[in-house]
């Protein structure tokens, strides 16, 4: 079921003066989660490992202008500790991870040790930070086990995982429970939510193996991008849809400890649809170039269709996609067209921010 609420947009009279770590705040959504929490007022923080990707929309962006950051690894639990003590946030979203599921194939040792040992790391240092009075720990829309049915998945069903990524983040949600039912039920404990969303896109991401920076890249080269699945149905949505309700989830955290546990935040029905649409969709909006052929080879196994049910978070939050589909898509060609200009990446993102903020 779906609820047609009036999404609300995140208070800056809560975020102001406030003190925020993130983890992964180099990445593709920590950069945007950086400078929105800058924008509205934060004083937000990072601990990360260098910026994965060249381009790197952090490095593009200024951002470490504008937040403090620590480099290091999920794996050092001292550093990860320190950087806590440093900062005392009051408020931390983890979303430090290995978050490719071709590569968990390739290495499944690093994928578990950062998905799930990471978060053990995250938890403990949590444990240890009496400032801490809220965790978002940001996981996946892959974490439940795939019946490859039609329904949207609630927030009650099956965790599982079939792959080392999915499976690596699945234990990542149960850590998360462990650690909230074992050491977070006092008074004055931390509150701790897990938040799940995927097949995010925005301007800005140049990871490989995804389907969008790959049909960009092929586009600026000149090449037809092979698609492995042009059938399988995801539920797509813009960044700044999820990180809008991360937002709001700490914001209500922080004022009632019984909303701790899990979160969807998948886009309406509409917006799930087939990879080779999105394909179609985003060569309509490039213009020439923009090609793509369906792979014939051999790959590992994927999930044919996936969808989440967020009637929780639309009707306990007032949390809802302020961006379809096509807003996305045009965002991301208006975003790459702009770069391609010579314009500012930061004032790129800033005015899609304030676009984002407006809409509704």
């Amino acid at each position: 079921m779906e609820l047609d609420l009036e999404p609300v947009a995140p208070d800056p009279s809560f975020w102001s003066g406030r003190r925020v770590l993130l983890t992964g705040h180099t990445g593709f959504k920590g950069a945007w989660l950086s400078l929105w929490l800058h924008e509205l007022g934060a004083r937000a923080s990072g601990y990360s490992r260098s910026a994965t990707t060249s381009p790197s929309l952090f490095e593009l962006a200024r951002l470490g202008e504008l937040v403090d950051g620590v480099l290091g690894e999920l794996g050092d639990l001292a550093a990860l500790r320190a950087a806590l003590a440093a900062t005392e946030p009051q408020v931390v979203f983890h979303m430090a991870a290995q978050p490719l599921v071709r590569r968990s194939y390739e290495d499944p040792v690093g994928t578990f040790a950062s998905n799930a040992m990471g978060t053990v790391h995250v938890l403990e240092a949590v444990r240890h930070t009496p400032s801490v009075r809220v965790l978002v720990n940001i996981t996946t829309d892959k974490v439940y086990e795939n019946r490859e049915w039609e329904w949207g998945y609630r927030e009650s069903d099956t965790l599982g995982g079939s792959d080392p990524y999915a499976s690596s983040k699945a234990c990542a949600e149960l850590i998360t429970a462990a650690y909230r039912q074992s050491f977070f039920g006092g008074a004055d404990a931390a509150r701790i939510a897990t938040a799940r969303a995927g097949n995010v896109i925005g301007g800005g991401d140049w990871a490989a193996d995804r389907l969008v920076p790959d049909l960009l890249r092929g586009a600026q080269s000149g090449t037809a991008v092979e698609i492995r699945n042009p059938y399988a149905l995801r539920p797509w949505q813009h960044v700044l849809n999820p990180l809008s309700g991360y937002l709001l989830l700490a914001e209500r955290l922080w004022e009632d400890p019984r909303i701790a546990g899990p979160w969807n935040f998948g886009p309406l029905d509409d917006d799930v649809r087939p990879v080779g649409e999105i394909a179609d969709r985003l060569a309509e909006l490039w213009g020439e170039g923009l090609r793509w052929r369906t792979d014939n080879a051999e790959h590992p196994p994927e999930t044919a269709v996936l969808k989440l049910d967020s009637s929780r978070s639309r009707a306990h939050l007032r949390w809802g996609s302020r961006w379809d589909l096509d807003d996305a898509l045009r965002a991301i060609v208006e975003f790459e067209r702009g770069r391609a200009r010579g314009e500012d990446a930061r004032g790129l993102m800033q005015g899609q921010l304030k676009e984002f903020a407006g809409a509704g």
